[in-house]
């Protein structure tokens, strides 16, 4: 089933030696390209996308990897020989969530993958590291708030749709399909402070938030200034301003919850910062 995969991928990593086993079905059960499912028709990604999906997410085998709606579970299987990774996929038909489950036991990776005949709706993926998905546009739009409530920093990539307003990180083509990567930002908007271990620099920061974009003002000492090049990815935090005296600082600020490390940095100098919300604000949000 992944015979032109692993050889593509093991030009620049160690791979598991191929197995054969049937691409779309076995003895047992043999489905139908385009068969009616709960919300989508099963239409396998190609395992030249599957390869991409997983490299763009930057998978590896710290990752723990959750595929919507896995069909014969071709993207889990994937993801456990060629990336290491444990890989788990949801598939609410059960005849295809067996035929999954029995093509990761002639895979040989039955101790990294489990396949889960259920409901995307209804189960848990919040412990996924990356997510991986081929909806339809509809329903990537229904599991949107569910995805952002996931721990910053978590990758999603999506087959063919986008997640409408929320622009993805990064879009690519594969031998003519799309495809969308998001890095789940933290919840930023509202009112922070911010001060270094002596107190010889406190300010406080009001940040307005749409998804990963980010503006806002940095007022120190009385005087506000306008928060420059401000980003947001994952929990990484960053932006730079001009101080009173007409220097360039720049804030690179790990976001933890309520709480926010790093630090200042100017030519010739490295000031740790910490910093808590103070005030919590909804991002804004179409």
């Amino acid at each position: 089933m992944f015979g032109a995969l692993l050889a593509a991928l093991c030009a620049g990593a160690p791979c598991a030696a191929a197995q054969d086993f049937p691409r779309h079905g076995d003895e047992i059960y043999q489905p139908r390209l385009r068969q009616e499912g709960k919300d989508v028709m099963w239409l396998p990604t190609p395992d030249a996308m599957v390869t991409r999906m997983l490299q763009a997410a930057k998978t590896t085998n710290k990752d723990i990897v959750y595929d919507l709606g896995a069909g014969e579970g071709r993207i889990p299987i994937a993801a456990a020989r060629a990336f290491g990774a444990k890989a788990v996929g949801i598939e609410y038909d059960g005849k295809l969530a067996a035929l999954a489950q029995r093509n990761a036991e002639r895979a040989g990776v039955v101790d990294r993958v489990t396949i889960i005949q259920g409901d995307i709706f209804k189960l848990d993926f919040s412990k996924a590291t990356v997510v991986t998905m081929y909806l339809l546009p509809e329903l990537n739009q229904q599991l949107r708030p569910q995805l952002l409530r996931m721990k910053p920093g978590t990758r999603i990539v999506s087959h063919m749709w986008d997640m409408g307003e929320w622009e993805p990180d990064e879009a690519f083509t594969v031998e003519g399909s799309e495809a969308f990567v998001w890095t789940v930002p933290a919840q930023v908007a509202g009112r922070w402070s911010l001060r270094d271990a002596d107190g010889g620099f406190e300010g406080v920061i009001d940040i307005a938030q749409q998804f990963q974009r980010i503006g806002g003002t940095l007022t120190v000492k009385g005087r506000t200034h306008p928060l420059l090049g401000a980003y947001l990815h994952g929990p990484m935090l960053g932006f730079t301003f001009v101080d009173g005296f007409s220097a360039v600082r720049s804030a690179r600020l790990q976001v933890t919850g309520e709480t926010l490390a790093g630090a200042l940095r100017f030519p010739g100098n490295l000031n740790p910062v910490t910093g808590r919300r103070l005030e919590r604000r909804e991002a804004l949000r179409p």
